[in-house]
């Protein structure tokens, strides 16, 4: 599975942007789709996951939203209200256990490249 995200941006606090991460090697709805990401000193963290359901993280419910398009193999994060805190590099990733909604990095199987979102004040 290879997975290609893109979307990020610099964009005020209070603004919107949509991620896109397109899969190839698998269709979609055979994996658990997931976004994380990764602030400067931190960790990298959940942010959401969909495979029926959507998750989300405490930190952006209300605010984010996951979506696919099975058609395109794509998967989106809506951002919207991006806050300051929202500033990181963002990760898709995937997981051949769709059943489970993993909230940890090892429990995903493939990752895409980072794309960073920066969020001014």
């Amino acid at each position: 599975v290879q997975l290609q995200a893109s979307g990020g941006g610099l964009v005020q606090a209070g603004a919107s942007l949509r991620l896109s991460c397109a899969a190839s090697g698998r269709t979609l709805n055979s994996l658990l789709m997931g976004w994380f990401r990764q602030a400067p000193g931190k960790e990298r963290e959940f942010v959401s996951a969909i495979n029926w359901n959507t998750v989300y993280a405490d930190s952006v419910k209300g605010r984010f939203t996951i979506s696919r398009d099975n058609a395109k193999n794509t998967v989106y994060l809506q951002m919207n209200s991006l806050k300051q805190e929202d500033t990181a590099v963002y990760f898709c990733a995937a997981s051949n256990r769709i059943l489970r909604v993993g909230l940890r990095p090892g429990e995903y199987d493939y990752w895409g490249q980072e794309t960073l979102v920066t969020v001014s004040s």
